[in-house]
């Protein structure tokens, strides 16, 4: 009932409209959070490779 208040502009607050917004907005944040951390460990990965690769005479 509130919420139906909500979407009809009755009551303050977020919208049904609005709330799942922002629930794919903190999905997609969480999700970009994950990706960033995967890169952060290949990069440090693969620069301790590379420092660890013998260097050409």
């Amino acid at each position: 009932m509130r919420q139906a208040e909500r979407d009809c502009g009755k009551r303050a607050g977020p919208t049904s409209e609005e709330r799942d917004r922002i629930k794919a907005l903190e999905r997609e944040n969480r999700e970009l959070r994950q990706a960033n951390e995967i890169l952060r460990k290949a990069s440090a990965y693969f620069a301790l490779a590379e420092l660890d690769r013998p260097s050409k005479p």
